[in-house]
């Protein structure tokens, strides 16, 4: 195998120096994602843009702005859907819902909300339970044009069996088609979802926390981080929210074995839903 000094693969070291350069020229920071995620989405657009090497990518990468930025969406995670995984939604419901409803204003963080989905969901929740006025949903991502996305409120119509089905799974109170208008081709979610949501760029690797937030949700993104970097943004999370305050994490994901695994008790272990205790 082809190893430099340091005993990387030639591969993993010009992948390094490619992160590196996006870093420094875009300013976006991918150097402590997940290998295999970094490496699996670098080979695919390699693939379909007819590039035979990583030193090719790199000189494309530093001399093709508009290719760059598309790399930049390969790498960013966007898989998402509304009421993901029914059974966190239900438990949401019935352990997270009546904590919030002890506070008299609630601020929420959808951390990596990339086109919105989890983050209208929670709306949608938060007007059957009757604090939509007294709450503000900040959804955020470093991914400006999953963000604009994510401002339309604007989905395939393909998709809306899937949404409907998980609402209902999910312990949904009115009919789920209550909640959209329909086009030829779309469902355009209805403005009172939109109102208490803010959008804002963020980007967990290298911005500042939330204050005094009351609830985080940031589900199915740090699986894609390294372990070092998965402390950090844990720590992000733990800064920003108050005590009692309560963190979402992703069914593939966990406090074991970072920093703050004693910070929190859990509310619901398999849903991955944890209260901070100090």
């Amino acid at each position: 195998m082809n190893t430099s000094p340091s005993g990387k693969d030639h591969a993993d070291v010009k992948i390094h120096d490619l992160l590196e350069a996006i870093f420094h020229q875009y300013g976006y920071d991918f150097r402590q994602y997940s290998a295999a995620h970094i490496r699996r989405r670098i080979t695919n657009r390699m693939v379909m843009s007819g590039i035979n090497d990583l030193s090719q990518m790199l000189t494309r990468v530093l001399s093709d702005e508009q290719f760059a930025y598309t790399l930049l969406q390969d790498l960013s995670i966007t898989v998402t859907e509304m009421f993901r995984d029914p059974g966190f939604y239900r438990s949401l419901r019935e352990n997270v819902i009546p904590v919030l409803k002890t506070y008299p204003f609630i601020k929420i963080w959808h951390a990596g909300c990339s086109t919105g989905e989890e983050a209208y969901s929670m709306s949608i929740i938060l007007q059957e339970e009757g604090l939509s006025d007294r709450t503000t949903i900040y959804a955020t991502d470093f991914n400006q044009q999953v963000l604009d996305r994510a401002k339309e409120g604007i989905f395939s119509h393909k998709m809306i069996k899937e949404y409907t089905a998980n609402y209902q799974l999910s312990g949904g109170k009115e009919s789920f088609s209550d909640y959209y208008t329909s086009d030829e081709n779309n469902v355009i979610l209805n403005q009172s979802l939109k109102k208490k949501i803010v959008w804002a760029n963020h980007n967990l690797v290298t911005d500042s926390v939330f204050a005094e937030l009351n609830l985080v949700l940031c589900r199915n993104v740090l699986i894609y981080f390294d372990r070092e970097l998965q402390n950090k943004v844990q720590a992000l999370f733990h800064k920003s929210l108050i005590n009692g305050g309560i963190l979402c994490l992703g069914n593939k994901e966990s406090l074991r074995f970072t920093d703050f695994q004693d910070a929190y008790t859990a509310l619901d272990e398999k849903q991955r839903i944890f209260k901070k205790k100090y």
